[in-house]
């Protein structure tokens, strides 16, 4: 592992019973499915992903799976979230939105990286009780907002990278319109088949890349 570590150390890495378990993953579940950004790959040695699921999954919380969390939501598969985050370009100051906060666990990871990082959460209570646990951690790189991640956050546009952590049946044009020139929307779209896409706005216009075939769970839409 120390071949991609900056630090070439996992010391550097804070010590908890779970330690080794990040180690494993990393290992195990990211870099061998090829996600190389040092910086994501730290960040996701950090995290520590125990603290972003429920007590009764706490134990397999460095499962390569998604964990299921209140509301019908999931804790992203740690593979998905590097990927996802990866494709972002991560850096230090990166204006990024995301859309569902859901457990907090990606926001985590995006934040690591050094990204400001403005996140959405349409239900309410979700959204109230992972800012604690964020803030808990001592993230101060993070704005929240509780609001239909369909709309963006137009107040704070344009976004140097966007990422949704729940699928659309369609890419929102609002999303689109908020990207900063030569930024990033990384998506899951569909329903029954669902693709993840990146999507870049480039002086030539806006192309779409298909990534690879994924499950999220349906991205909510307030009434209004």
């Amino acid at each position: 592992m120390d071949k991609f570590y900056s630090s070439g150390s996992s010391e550097a890495v804070e010590s908890d019973k779970y330690a080794q378990a990040r180690w494993d993953m990393v290992e195990n579940q990211i870099v061998s499915r090829g996600v190389s950004n040092t910086k994501v790959l730290e960040a996701m040695l950090k995290v520590k992903r125990h603290l972003f699921v429920p007590e009764n999954y706490i134990d397999s919380a460095y499962g390569d799976n998604p964990i299921p969390i209140e509301s019908g939501q999931t804790v992203s598969q740690p593979y998905m979230v590097a990927l996802m985050t990866e494709l972002l370009n991560p850096a230090q100051g990166k204006r990024i939105l995301e859309i569902g906060t859901g457990s907090g666990y990606q926001t985590a990871v995006l934040a690591q990286c050094g990204c400001d990082v403005y996140t959405i959460e349409i239900i309410e209570d979700m959204a109230l009780n992972t800012r604690k646990v964020l803030e808990r951690l001592g993230y101060s790189n993070i704005k929240y907002k509780i609001g239909d991640g369909y709309k963006g956050w137009e107040q704070n546009a344009p976004f140097e990278g966007i990422i949704v952590t729940a699928a659309p049946l369609e890419i929102p044009d609002n999303l689109i319109d908020q990207l900063s020139d030569n930024g990033r929307l990384v998506i899951p779209v569909g329903e029954a088949s669902q693709e993840l896409l990146l999507v870049e706005k480039t002086t030539e216009g806006i192309t779409r890349k298909r990534i690879t075939s994924v499950r999220f769970v349906p991205m909510k839409q307030s009434p209004n």
